[in-house]
């Protein structure tokens, strides 16, 4: 059975910085892409980041380039989002995801992502 487990989201004022933790179970982790995804009230699912089987890879959307990183600790089976300088436009729930394939090159779309965690809220407030 595949598991998707996210952590770490809460309430932060804008500036300041959350890390997200997906903790795996049951899927090929250490030769899987993993994103992590975004959806605000009211919006689509967009995609935030995501990084190849070996971690040397990642790519990230243009509104969260340079605040964001994602990283991943194949030992652990656990993917994480580090969160920096947090803006009011971040709000959302994050979910974590993972690819079929090792690699998921720039700007992937919720349907190359086969399985998905329950996701976690991140609130910022102005």
């Amino acid at each position: 059975q595949v598991q998707l487990v996210e952590s770490g989201g809460g309430l932060v004022q804008a500036g300041g910085s959350l890390r997200l933790s997906c903790a795996t179970s049951g899927l090929p982790f250490s030769s899987s892409a993993m994103g992590w995804f975004r959806q605000a009230p009211g919006k689509e699912r967009e995609f935030v980041t995501t990084i190849n089987w070996s971690g040397l890879s990642t790519y990230y959307s243009d509104s969260v380039k340079g605040r964001f990183t994602i990283s991943r600790d194949n030992a652990k089976n656990t993917v994480y989002l580090q969160m920096n300088s947090l803006k009011p436009g971040d709000t959302a729930v994050y979910y974590c995801a993972a690819s079929r394939r090792r690699a998921s090159g720039p700007g992937p779309q919720v349907t190359d992502f086969g399985s998905w965690g329950q996701g976690t809220q991140v609130t910022v407030s102005s």
